[in-house]
């Protein structure tokens, strides 16, 4: 199998922080479909659109689970800012789609991408395992040999 490659940068964030940003991404999604509720997909697309484009030390979401791992003592884990800014841009591009097509009354379709966010977003919480990398070094690496 070959090596996965991720971006990188110089600036590092906090994993554990990220890992809850994850859960709480997971729980804003499946808040929209069970409330049926376009107001928590717009939310997750904003605060995806902070994370991602802006140079905001932190979004509503991450200042959240800033607070929340301060507040369980979890120990600060150094990881390379790139990857998670590269897998937030995914993010924005996900959860647009999802407010858009839920917005426009295409539920399955909303669901489906949904789960899929639910599921990377599942492996970076459960796993620490960042999608963005992989899909970094399948699609967007190969353009650039």
């Amino acid at each position: 199998m070959k090596q996965i490659v991720c971006p990188i940068s110089n600036e590092k964030v906090d994993e554990q922080v990220t890992r809850l940003n994850a859960l709480i991404g997971i729980v804003f999604v499946a808040s929209g479909f069970a409330f049926d509720s376009s107001l928590f997909l717009v939310i997750l697309t904003a605060d995806f659109f902070m994370r991602a484009f802006t140079k905001l030390k932190y979004s509503p979401i991450s200042y959240a689970s800033y607070r929340l791992a301060n507040t369980f003592n979890l120990d600060r884990k150094d990881t390379d800012k790139a990857p998670k800014v590269f897998a937030a841009r995914l993010g924005f591009i996900m959860s647009f789609s999802i407010t858009l097509l839920f917005v426009a009354g295409l539920n399955t379709a909303a669901l489906a991408l949904g789960g899929v966010l639910v599921f990377f977003a599942s492996l970076e919480f459960a796993l620490a395992l960042c999608m963005g990398c992989i899909l970094y070094t399948y699609v967007i690496l190969p353009f650039y040999k």
